[in-house]
């Protein structure tokens, strides 16, 4: 049995969080084990991420961040924007991709 390395051109998950201004996504889940969150929260903003409209497949980019401390961050989701705090948008997992010229 042989192994086969790993395709580099695959890329891993990240959280929306570690994205910067410019940077761009596409939706491939909701993280619901959020330690810092309580268990009800937990639930809640898992099923509020979704009713907005981070499903898997959705393309996203980071427009914005508040300074000092970027929080929150401005996220384009189809033509809806919308301002994340950054343990909200750590729970949403992106696989990032090229920035898009706007």
């Amino acid at each position: 049995m042989t192994t086969q390395p790993p395709d580099p051109t695959q890329v891993l998950p990240v959280a929306l969080s570690t994205l910067r201004k410019g940077e761009a996504g596409v939706v491939v889940g909701i993280r619901d084990d959020h330690e810092e969150l309580g268990d009800e929260v937990r639930s809640t903003l898992a099923q509020r991420l979704l009713e907005l409209g981070f499903i898997p497949g959705e393309a996203l980019e980071v427009v914005g961040a508040i300074w000092p401390g970027a929080d929150p961050i401005a996220v384009r989701l189809g033509r809806s924007l919308f301002a994340l705090r950054r343990r909200e948008a750590s729970a949403v997992m992106v696989s990032p991709a090229a920035a898009t010229a706007r």
